[in-house]
């Protein structure tokens, strides 16, 4: 399961490029306009950081506005991911930008059958956000679930993104189920990182060797201490 970072913000994204186990942006104008930047000078600092999908969304609400938007937000690199919101205006800019080779994801997906009609009109990713569904009362992953069922049956190539992740049972959760991708806030991932019985396991390590006041080696040894190979015997 690829793991995407929902944040326009450089130093998250920074850190867990860092770390080796980014593989995507995803942005929206909410998350754009709290880093108060210019747009294209932000937006070229996160492509330059990050190689994989960067995922920037349109503005317009009718489809040729998103298309034009669309085009000019995949000048700006090689990777980016227009989304388009699930509207009839929206699916009709998707139709039309994956006929001009450019990938999209279909946004504010709440059913497997708004899913359904982002794979037929050529969605490069669909986005359910399950938070926003557990909110409201409902079960978002079981949305999930239907979501890779339908797309399993009929071989959609379109990719099951999981958003409005709350937290890292909801990351567990869709990988158990095949979900492609899972985007997620940076306090999430953060938390992926820590366990509290790795803190404690690593302080007890730290204090034993200090306790046995053992030292590594410094340096690099020189070549008279190198270890001789083994030799083979028949």
């Amino acid at each position: 399961m690829k793991i995407f970072l929902d944040t326009a913000n450089i130093p998250s994204i920074k850190t867990f490029v860092d770390m080796g186990v980014l593989d995507g942006i995803t942005t929206n104008p909410t998350l754009i306009a709290k880093e108060n930047r210019e747009f294209t000078e932000l937006v070229h600092e996160i492509l330059g950081l990050v190689p994989g999908p960067v995922n920037l969304e349109v503005v317009s609400q009718e489809s040729a506005g998103m298309i034009s938007e669309g085009h000019d937000l995949a000048a700006l690199g090689p990777n980016i991911v227009v989304k388009c919101p699930m509207t009839a205006e929206g699916l009709k800019a998707v139709r039309k930008l994956h006929r001009d080779g450019i990938k999209t994801n279909v946004t504010l997906i709440f059913s497997p059958n708004q899913a359904l009609l982002a794979a037929k009109a050529g969605a490069d990713y669909a986005s359910p956000f399950i938070g926003r569904l557990d909110d409201a009362g409902h079960e978002g992953m079981k949305i999930i679930e239907e979501i890779l069922s339908i797309y399993r049956n009929y071989g959609f190539e379109t990719r099951v993104l999981v958003a409005s992740i709350r937290h890292p049972v909801h990351v567990v959760q869709a990988a158990k189920l095949g979900a492609h991708v899972a985007t997620m806030p940076p306090d999430v991932l953060d938390k992926m990182v820590k366990h509290p019985l790795t803190d404690i396991g690593l302080k007890r390590f730290l204090d034993d060797w200090q306790r046995a006041g053992l030292k590594l080696p410094q340096g690099r040894p020189s070549s008279h201490m190198k270890p001789k190979p083994l030799v083979q015997r028949a």
